[in-house]
């Protein structure tokens, strides 16, 4: 019994390590990133089964916050190509879950 209740532990550690944002490079300010990175969570933790709300969400977000023209796609399986004004761009890599 012990031993099934430690792996479903690890288990959602591992989940929840793996659910976050994780930033591969951005020129954006500190305080922006950080606010960005709670703002991706809070929307992801919210909207977990729609990811077009979570989309959504941090897109209005940010556009009020810090200007239009800001893009969002959160999924699955998808690939897009990326071209940017010199500042505030942010890389995600994608998280593999196997």
């Amino acid at each position: 019994m012990a031993g099934t209740g430690e792996a479903k532990k690890e288990e959602a550690d591992y989940k929840r390590l793996h659910s976050f944002p994780l930033i591969r490079h951005t020129d954006m300010p500190e305080e922006m990133r950080v606010e960005t990175m709670e703002l991706c969570v809070t929307a992801c933790e919210k909207f977990a089964t729609n990811n077009e709300s979570a989309a959504k969400m941090i897109k209005e977000s940010m556009d009020k916050k810090f200007g239009s023209s800001w893009h969002v796609v959160i999924g699955e399986g998808f690939g897009f190509e990326v071209t940017h004004e010199r500042f505030y761009r942010a890389e995600r890599c994608p998280l593999q879950t196997d």
